[in-house]
């Protein structure tokens, strides 16, 4: 039995996979939008060596949703929450609109 490894699409970095995906435009863009979000915060929680439970207190949300956070379930937040907990880690958040 052989696995099939052939890459057939490499999504450039500037691009977005869930458009890649089959994702409506509009839809993709709040799907990268979530992540990218989500990929902030996951990299936050490392650089300051923070245990699930101690960036639960920090984002005033519970431990699971932290592990929702580092897992990527981008279905279980929104963009508003996301945002929310950011801005608590002591970033901005800025919208580029092109």
């Amino acid at each position: 039995m052989s696995i099939d490894v052939e890459i057939r699409h490499i999504t450039p970095a500037e691009g977005n996979i869930f458009e890649d995906l089959g994702f409506a435009p509009a839809e993709a863009m709040k799907l990268k939008i979530k992540a990218d979000l989500m990929i902030q915060l996951t990299q936050w929680m490392k650089a300051s060596n923070l245990k699930q439970s101690d960036a639960a207190k920090l984002l005033k949300i519970s431990r699971p949703r932290v592990s929702n956070v580092i897992h990527g379930k981008v279905e279980k937040f929104t963009i508003d929450a996301l945002v929310d907990m950011v801005e608590l880690t002591g970033h901005r958040v800025q919208i580029n609109i092109s």
